[in-house]
Formats: structure tokens, C-alpha cells, sequence
């Protein structure tokens, strides 16, 4: 991939957005309003609150979300090894929940085996 692949797609999303913005002002004031008093308060700092909104993005396999989360990280000052333990993560949940439903799937099959029986 070249260089500027994501830098491209991190600026087309910009001026997406502010179209949107433009359409439902309110929406956006809204939005923004939520972002800031999340952003701005609490006991987590900015770099962290950015990790947990990258996993997320992994997660939730929001690609615009994973590149300005990766934006704001790198200027938040988190390192490659920090993003890399925050990925492995990702990867451990995005597995992790499989495995619970899964075993929801055969308590469920489990009881209705014994009612049936």
C-alpha cells in the first residue's frame, strides 16, 4: 500500500463529514458536544480514551473510525508497541465473544434437549 493511502482516505472522510455537518447542523453540534464531554473529563487521559475508541473501531470494523482513532493516537503520543498490545486486544475480543455465545448456543441446546426428553 503507498504511503498516502490512509492520509487520502483520512481527508476524503474529512470533507465527507463536513458536508454531512452542513446538512444537520444540530446533529453535529450534538454529536460534538458529546464527543467534547467525554473527550475533556474524567479520570482517563486522552491517549487512553483513544485506545479504548481504537479497539472499539476494530471491533466494530469501522474503517474511517480505525484511521482517525490511529490519527489521534500518534498525536496523542502513543508508540507502535503501545497500538500493537491495543490490536492484540482487538484480536482477543473480536475471538473472546465468539467463544461465549458459542457457549450460550449449547446451554440453550443443552436445556431444550432436557425438556424435550
Amino acid at each position: 500500500m503507498s504511503e498516502t493511502l490512509y492520509a487520502d482516505k483520512i481527508s476524503a472522510m474529512r470533507k465527507e463529514l463536513r458536508s454531512l455537518n452542513a446538512l444537520v447542523p444540530e446533529a453535529a453540534k450534538g454529536f460534538g458536544a458529546l464527543s467534547k464531554g467525554v473527550k475533556d473529563n474524567g479520570p482517563l487521559g486522552a491517549k487512553e480514551k483513544e485506545f479504548v475508541a481504537l479497539g472499539m473501531s476494530v471491533i466494530l470494523r469501522c474503517e474511517p473510525c480505525i484511521n482517525f482513532h490511529v490519527e489521534a493516537l500518534m498525536k496523542a503520543g502513543a508508540s507502535r508497541e503501545e497500538l500493537g498490545d491495543v490490536l492484540a486486544m482487538a484480536i482477543q475480543m473480536g475471538g473472546g465473544p465468539g467463544l461465549m455465545y458459542a457457549g450460550h448456543a449449547l446451554a440453550c441446546w443443552d436445556e431444550l434437549a432436557a425438556k424435550a426428553a
